[in-house]
Order: structure tokens, then C-alpha cells, then sequence
């Protein structure tokens, strides 16, 4: 198998073609409570998607950390990752169509030397209020493809975010790869499940209005996305995903520590979910964000991913209480580094959140383990219902494979049917619960989350004069009812603390101080003070926010023109975040 750098071929084609390379934002998204992660490569560009000018210019390329959990169970199979990688490049106002579709097939074709003939595009083909994209079409014709492999498809395929919600939006060109040893069709067949996905491009040229009319968008915006593990098994010669490159070094050492192979049927899937986990675990610990195994959030997410883990370790019969979690890390942060530098900075961080999980869980499921002899030993009948099999899961984290194995050592059966009625329907309520989290999109900005976003830099200073300089953010989250806001610091604040840092705010508010935007090097940002959340997610030029002699900062949001503009500050409740890292509730009120 001859290995494709698919990353650096990307960012070098794009970059010779007068982008400029942007860093990963950092995998939790910043001032965005819509998402607990971000989920595609277009989410950190939010604000300049909607207009806001971006330091480094309006051709943009990314290699971007993306997380995705609302299918979590489906890890296992050939294709689902919990953690990947999105390749993206965005024209913000410059170039459109002609040029993103030609690039595309250019990189495809000339660099990736992929065959033509294996490749097929997708288009929208209009409904009664906005037109099919013709032009996309023709542009894609004009390539040398044929028309038989051009297919014009709906706005449940062809049209992004969707039609129902307001701002900007578009239709989109998907580009598909054969991805099979069979003959290639003469004709594109989008059911066809060996037609893969392998990139797509995104043209917002539309606002939707909020009375539901459509109209042209005067600066219009392309937006692309190439998931990484999927386009390098293709370009491999891989029907798994698991097979490429990506994953060679990471699945050879779990076969090691645990004496089976990946090829046995029997054991493919523990594998699977090993690799995806403990890849997904380093990159979310390791991210500047300081997340913390706990039962809320990102850390629920984090903790749930290394107990996964755990279990199918223990499937694989691989001695838990050795160091085999602290070896796999390793593989992923050398593998990961060179993109992301905060896997080396953060280490011993991420081997000690391993190592504490893996403690506390194996305690968890010793108490499982006679919890499961408590219930089932005054068992009527034969069957363990569908509610003690639901609750060995739910609260002791049992998969019901675990559960069906030890009922057969007893001599029992399982409601399985049952259970997986109550799973459904526990998914579903997740699901609901999380579609805010989740849905991704050009999240709202209105003018109550501009002032929070402003008051977050006031806060942030107050909180270093009251606490001392080893504050720093740590996370916010932001709607137009209130503010979090999230912060290093080992202690509980005293009351008198908390009304010094009020006080000191509504001070800065009450200054009326302007707000200014600059634009600079980042080292020289960093040399007059800016303070940045996460350093190495801006590029070389960046837009510094200076709040008068009060705060300075590196910062891509909206911001008020005036501290005046913001109302009254009232710090609502603190309380620790995870360990290290504060957390402050706030509110903005009308004087």
C-alpha cells in the first residue's frame, strides 16, 4: 500500500494558488452555544462567512480537528470516526464557482491522479423559488465530465444549511468516487452505495430573508469540505477506512498488547473502536480547552469514549491495569503533532486523564459486576427484563453484550428486544436534548451576543486585578440571555471577590470606553500583551480587540463600538468547571 500524504498535497495546492494557511481552531468551538464541538471546518469561520473581514485575506485553506458524537454507537464499522480531520478552502467574497470547481478537479485529477472516469458530481436542480444550478453543471461538463455522470438532485442533497433556515445559504456540487473493484457504471447512480462522497462545495450566494424570500447575496462565499480519512483510503485502494495509512501504526499496537488480529472477524470491531477512541480521547484532552473526564458536556463526552474503550479492551482480553492506554497515546500524539502542537505542550495531561479514567471506571465496573449479582439473583422466571438490563447500561456503562455474557454464564436470557426499545428511545431523547448542540450552521450573532462577547473581555481582565495574572480563559459560552464564562484558578471565589470583579466591570462599563479594532503580526500582538485563549489557533496577522488601557486581546467576534453600550454587569453564580478551571454565570441588564 503506497501511502498518500493527502494533508500536505492539499495545503500546498491550495496555498500555490493564493491561499493562505490558517491554523485549526481549537476543537471546542469558541463563543458558540449552539455546538459542543466543532463539527465541520466551517464552523470557526462563522464570522467572516457572514461578512466580518478575515486578518489573513479572503482565500483561506485549513486542515480543521472535527468531532461528531450524535453517532457514536456507529463506531465500529468501516467508516465512522468519533474525531476527523477536514480539509477546507473558502473563498470569502473573491473567487466562486468557475475557479472552485476547476480547482477541484484539477487537485483530484492532476495531483491525486485520480482517473476521470471514477468520478461523478452532484447538483441542485432548483425547486419553484430558487433555480437549478446549471452553471455548475456546465462548468463541471466543460472539465470532461459527461453528462451521465452529472446528476441534479434535491435540496436534501444539493442545498446548504437547508431551506428553512434564515441567512446566508446556498446550493452545493458534491464530487463522488466509484469506490469499488467492479467495472465502472457507464451512468452515475447517487443510490449506488460504491459511489463515496469524497468532497464538497458549498456556494453561498443567497440570504433568506426572514418574510421567506431568497435574494442574491452581494459578496458571495465558497465553502469546501474533504474528510481526511475517508479520501485517504480511497486514494490507498481501501474499501475499510480502518486499512489506511492513518491507522496502520495505531491498530499494529493494539495487536500487540493484545495478542489478536484485526484480519479475525471475531475481534475486527473491539479493534475499531479502540483505534477511533483513544485517537478521539488524545485529541479532546490534548486540546488547549484543559476538558476534563466528568457528567456534563464535553467532559461527559470524554468520559464516555474512555470507558467505551475500556470495555473493548477488556473484550480483547488486554490486561487493563498495564500501561497499554499510556503506549496508544503516545502513537496518536507523535502521529498528530506536527498539526497540532498543543498534543506535545499538553502530554502529561493527556496520559493523566487516561490513567485517572481508567482507575475510577475499573472501580465502576466492580461495583456493576455485584450490582448484576444483586439483581439477578432473586430473578423470576429466566428472562432479565428489559429495565435491570437498561440500567446495568445507563448507570454502570454496561454494553448489553457484557450483560447477555454474563446472563449465559447463569443461565439466563435477556430481554433484547425490550432493551433496545428503551435504547431507541433514550437515543432519541439524547438526540433532541443535543440537536441545539449539534446542528452546526452560521450561528447567531445578534446584538445581545455582541455585548456579552464584549463583556467577556471585561471580565476577564477584572477577574486578573481581583484574582492575580495566572487567570486566563479557558472557555465561554454565549446566548442572548446570559453569558459563561470559564476561567484558570484553583478556589473557590469569596463573596467579597465576586463583588470586586461586578464592580469592576460595571466601572469599565460606566468609563464608556471605545472599543478598537487592530490589525497586526501576531508576534507584535503578543508583544504589546494581547491575550489569546488558544495562541496557536491565528495565523501570522490578527485582529487584536483593545478595550482602552483595560484589556487587549486576540479575538475574531463581534464586539460593541463602546463599553457603554452594554447595560449593568451581575455576576449570577460560580462554581468549578472542572479541575483548575472556574466558571462564572452572567447576565447583562438594562440600567
Amino acid at each position: 500500500m503506497e501511502k498518500v500524504n493527502l494533508k500536505s498535497i492539499y495545503l500546498k495546492f491550495f496555498e500555490d494558488h493564493g491561499h493562505k494557511i490558517i491554523p485549526s481552531a481549537p476543537v471546542i468551538p469558541e463563543n458558540d452555544p449552539t455546538c459542543l464541538f466543532n463539527t465541520a471546518g466551517m464552523q470557526p469561520l462563522v464570522p467572516y462567512l457572514k461578512g466580518e473581514p478575515h486578518p489573513q485575506g479572503t482565500r483561506l485553506a485549513d486542515v480543521q480537528k472535527c468531532f461528531r458524537t450524535n453517532d457514536l454507537d456507529e463506531v465500529g464499522d468501516k467508516t465512522h470516526h468519533t474525531f476527523f480531520e477536514m480539509l477546507g478552502n473558502w473563498s470569502l467574497g473573491d473567487y466562486f464557482k468557475k475557479e472552485s470547481i476547476t480547482w477541484s478537479f484539477e487537485l483530484l485529477t492532476k495531483h491525486l491522479n485520480i482517473p476521470i472516469e471514477r468520478l461523478a458530481v452532484t447538483v441542485f436542480k432548483g425547486n419553484e423559488i430558487v433555480p437549478a444550478d446549471t452553471e455548475s453543471a456546465e462548468i463541471w461538463e466543460g472539465l470532461g465530465i459527461p453528462k451521465n455522470r452529472i446528476a441534479f438532485l434535491g435540496e436534501e442533497d444539493n442545498w446548504w444549511p437547508n431551506m428553512e433556515l434564515t441567512g446566508p445559504c446556498g446550493p452545493d456540487t458534491e464530487i463522488f468516487y466509484w469506490r469499488s473493484e467492479e467495472q465502472v457504471p457507464t451512468d452515475f447512480d447517487p443510490e449506488n452505495d460504491n459511489w463515496v462522497e469524497i468532497w464538497n462545495n458549498v456556494f453561498m450566494q443567497y440570504n433568506h430573508n426572514t418574510d421567506g424570500t431568497f435574494e442574491p447575496l452581494k459578496n458571495k462565499n465558497v465553502d469546501t469540505g474533504m474528510g481526511v480519512e475517508r479520501v485517504v483510503a480511497v486514494l490507498e485502494g481501501q474499501t475499510d477506512n480502518y486499512k489506511s495509512s492513518i491507522w496502520s501504526n495505531i491498530i499494529s499496537k493494539i495487536e500487540e498488547v493484545s495478542s489478536k488480529k484485526y484480519d479475525d472477524e471475531k475481534y475486527t470491531r473491539s479493534i475499531r473502536v479502540i483505534a477511533d477512541h483513544i485517537r478521539a480521547v488524545v485529541i479532546l484532552s490534548g486540546d488547549d480547552a484543559g476538558i476534563q473526564p466528568s457528567n456534563t458536556d464535553q467532559g461527559y463526552i470524554l468520559r464516555r469514549l474512555i470507558r467505551r474503550m475500556i470495555r473493548y479492551a477488556k473484550k480483547l482480553e488486554i490486561e487493563i491495569n498495564s500501561n497499554w492506554e499510556q503506549e496508544l497515546a503516545k502513537i496518536v500524539i507523535n502521529q498528530y503533532k506536527e498539526y497540532y502542537k498543543e498534543l506535545e505542550r499538553n502530554q502529561n495531561a493527556i496520559l493523566e486523564v487516561l490513567s485517572n479514567e481508567k482507575n475510577k471506571f475499573n472501580k465502576t465496573l466492580e461495583k456493576g459486576l455485584r450490582e448484576f449479582e444483586k439483581l439477578t439473583t432473586n430473578i423470576e422466571g429466566k428472562e432479565i427484563s428489559k429495565d435491570i438490563a437498561f440500567k446495568l447500561y445507563d448507570t454502570y456503562g454496561f454494553p448489553i453484550e457484557l450483560t447477555e455474557e454474563l446472563a449465559k454464564e447463569q443461565g439466563l436470557t435477556v430481554d433484547l428486544e425490550g432493551f433496545k426499545q428503551k435504547f431507541e428511545e433514550h437515543q432519541e431523547k439524547s438526540r433532541a436534548g443535543s440537536e441545539q448542540k449539534f446542528k452546526g450552521g452560521l450561528a447567531s450573532t445578534g446584538e445581545m451576543e455582541t455585548k456579552y462577547h464584549t463583556a467577556t473581555h471585561l471580565l476577564n481582565a477584572a477577574l486578573k486585578k481581583v484574582l492575580g495574572d495566572h487567570v486566563h480563559q479557558k472557555g465561554s459560552n454565549i446566548t442572548a440571555e446570559r453569558m459563561r464564562f470559564d476561567f484558570s484558578h484553583d478556589s473557590k471565589m469569596t463573596d467579597e471577590q465576586k463583588q470586586k470583579a461586578e464592580e469592576l466591570v460595571n466601572e469599565y462599563i460606566k468609563m464608556a470606553i471605545p472599543v478598537e479594532k487592530l490589525e497586526m503580526k501576531k508576534e507584535d500582538a503578543i508583544a504589546m500583551g494581547a491575550e489569546a485563549m488558544f495562541i496557536d489557533k491565528y495565523g501570522d496577522v490578527v485582529t487584536v480587540y483593545k478595550i482602552g488601557d483595560v484589556s487587549i486581546e486576540l479575538c475574531g467576534g463581534p464586539h460593541v463600538a463602546n463599553t457603554s453600550e452594554l447595560g449593568k454587569f451581575k455576576i449570577k453564580k460560580e462554581e468549578s468547571s472542572s479541575s483548575g478551571v472556574r466558571r462564572i454565570k452572567a447576565v447583562l441588564l438594562d440600567e
